[in-house]
């Protein structure tokens, strides 16, 4: 009895044994895969943003395009940047609109291309071509709205502002001044190491447009076109946080060597460096940039590739020197 107590006793160790070894190859095999998974579900992450980034960039450049071809173009009003000075060559030439945009637009796009990147190239070759495929065939409808002008064009400045809201938050662009702006400040801060808005430049931009406007077509049209760039900019204000401004991106890292590094080399910037401690996690590093609006989708690429770390975009008003 007891030979045969102790052969079962032996038998249930070695099947709580067995039982131990498959549970543990398990855990083991479950967090051999998790890095795996991890990895995976990051890539769907990152392909189904990218998606929604395209479709939200062209279904900005359609809005873009309806409003300025169905309302505002009827209404007598234009658009502002590059798209309002192709407007005037249209009207002047009798040249086909879409096309006209589209040719103008391109020198600014390739001169984006050295100082923003192919990735925004892109996202600004797409936008372009589906507001110009929506201006070519949405120019001969029109509609017909039973009001004012002054509230027609409002309607369609607010619709404008949106459609090109949705492409500047995705990494986009539709308007060459936009891009010329950039370069602009791009050099200068790089030539005297100091951050500098865009607004005034885009000011001086769309002043000489719609003094153009003033001169080739008339007063009315104008000063409705005026309206349009006062509805369109508040609603795009709104929306990016006054893209147009210098953008303060405040970062805490275990690790800001390498942050650091690969700023400078992509951007083109450097930052400050505060010693900071976190309640929980401890000694870290806070760094301080400044940057535009088009350079926050690199920053964004650059942190990602950082882990652990925490970081905050805000705008700045202005910089005291």
């Amino acid at each position: 009895m007891k030979d045969n107590n102790q052969n079962d006793n032996n038998q249930n160790e070695e099947v709580n044994k067995q039982i131990d070894n498959d549970q543990n190859e398990a855990i083991n095999s479950q967090n051999n895969n998790n890095p795996n998974e991890d990895v995976n579900n990051k890539n769907k992450k990152k392909l189904v943003d990218g998606l929604v980034s395209y479709i939200s960039i062209m279904a900005g450049a359609f809005m873009a395009s309806f409003a300025v071809a169905c309302i505002l173009l009827p209404n007598d009003a234009i658009d502002y940047g590059t798209a309002g000075i192709s407007i005037l060559i249209s009207k002047l030439s009798g040249s086909n609109l879409a096309l006209t945009v589209f040719l103008v637009f391109i020198p600014f796009l390739l001169a984006g291309r050295v100082s923003l990147g192919w990735e925004f190239t892109f996202k600004a070759m797409l936008g372009s071509l589906v507001y110009t495929l929506g201006l070519f065939f949405l120019e001969s409808i029109t509609l017909e709205l039973n009001t004012e002008h002054f509230i027609a064009v409002a309607f369609g400045g607010a619709l404008l502002g949106a459609g090109l809201s949705l492409i500047l938050r995705n990494g986009g662009c539709i308007d060459g001044s936009e891009i010329l702006a950039n370069i602009i400040v791009k050099h200068i801060s790089d030539k005297t190491g100091r951050d500098y808005s865009m607004t005034y430049i885009l000011i001086a931009f769309n002043a000489c447009v719609y003094t153009a406007a003033f001169i080739i077509l008339d007063r009315n049209a104008a000063l409705l076109s005026l309206l349009v760039y006062v509805v369109a900019t508040a609603i795009i204000d709104h929306f990016t946080d006054h893209f147009e401004a210098i953008k303060q991106v405040t970062i805490i890292t275990k690790d800001p060597d390498s942050l650091v590094r690969m700023i400078k080399e992509e951007l083109n910037k450097t930052c400050t460096m505060i010693d900071s401690k976190g309640a929980i996690s401890g000694e870290n590093c806070t760094l301080i940039c400044y940057i535009n609006y088009f350079e926050l989708q690199k920053m964004r690429k650059i942190i990602m590739k950082n882990k652990g770390t925490f970081s905050t975009v805000s705008t700045v008003d202005e910089i005291l020197r």
